[in-house]
């Protein structure tokens, strides 16, 4: 069988994560302290003990999954001689997920990843007054759909197909009236749900430009190298394999759309039969089943969950 990893983006975190990973494995206490080293905060308390409130600060959410990704990577690592290359035809990240994905293959430290999603967290909060821009998940229409009633909702300002998920899930993001008519819109073009997300920021729409040119600028000072495996980018769906590229996919995916469900069939047409999301969660595992009913999605980020991937390879 064909693998590919995938990494989880902003949604997947909960009080708690990583814990249990700490206390088992030093590998992956060893992942958190670094974070914690790179970032001068305790946010492995943040993680582990919460609170909520400052957990869901995007500044904190991001580089927080990025390392329960990475812890979970290490552990394999460690624990059983697991080398990407050999194992993987490809990596993918769902957003900021892309980050740990590129950090797992190589291209960044674990102390530049770390320190380019706090950065990019920081600038995206920032980018936008609290209040003036939202995101809307549209459940039940396609991708066709979304493009629609993004352009339509576009007199009442900015408003982007932000992410196509899985079928029949699909998400707009932009100033927060026209998302709001895209809501209305949504629901009288049949809709199953047509709802308002609780993020504090309309990520993946033109409103992000600010942040995106904070990454263009992180990015320039930060040494990259070329990933090890072909790495599926969320804005083309496609792979990329040099750091030239890379850069410049990174900046686009600010403000640019997320295309899951096209990568994760990209990877498919390439002979990927199964799919392991490494970090806490398994939001990516539950859209792979949604995406191909062919393909098998796997969540590999507990300490039960990665000794039973041990165990299969």
């Amino acid at each position: 069988m064909t693998r590919a990893f995938v990494f989880p983006g902003q949604g997947s975190q909960s009080v708690g994560m990583g814990k249990d990973l700490s206390e088992a494995f030093p590998a992956a206490k060893a992942v958190f302290d670094a974070v914690d080293d790179a970032l001068g905060q305790n946010l492995s308390g943040i993680m582990f003990d919460g609170p909520d409130t400052e957990l869901v600060l995007t500044e904190n959410t991001q580089p927080a999954l990025l390392a329960c990704s990475m812890a979970a990577l290490r552990v394999l690592q460690t624990q059983g001689e697991f080398n990407l290359a050999d194992q993987a035809a490809f990596v993918a990240g769902h957003s900021l997920g892309e980050y740990s994905a590129l950090c797992a293959a190589g291209t960044f430290s674990l102390a530049d990843a770390a320190r380019l999603v706090k950065t990019r967290g920081k600038a995206m909060q920032v980018a936008v007054p609290v209040g003036q821009g939202a995101m809307a998940a549209l459940l039940g229409l396609e991708a066709a759909d979304a493009e629609l009633i993004a352009e339509e909702a576009g007199h009442m300002g900015i408003c982007n197909f932000a992410n196509d998920n899985a079928p029949g899930q699909v998400v707009v993001s932009g100033a927060t009236a026209a998302v709001e008519k895209a809501v209305e819109i949504a629901k009288e073009r049949g809709a199953k749900r047509a709802v308002i997300l609780p993020v504090s920021a309309p990520f993946h729409c033109q409103m992000m430009q600010p942040a995106a040119d904070a990454m263009a600028a992180a990015l320039a000072v930060t040494e990259m190298k070329d990933p090890v495996v072909p790495v599926v980018a969320n804005v083309t769906a496609g792979p990329v394999t040099s750091v030239a590229k890379i850069r410049e996919l990174l900046v686009a995916q600010v403000c640019g759309r997320v295309r899951w469900r096209e990568s994760v069939l990209f990877m498919k047409n390439q002979g990927v039969t199964e799919l392991f999301e490494l970090g806490h969660g398994k939001v990516l595992s539950g859209m792979t089943r949604r995406i191909d009913r062919e393909l098998t999605g796997n969540a590999v980020g507990s300490a039960e969950t990665i000794e039973a991937f041990l165990k299969s390879v």
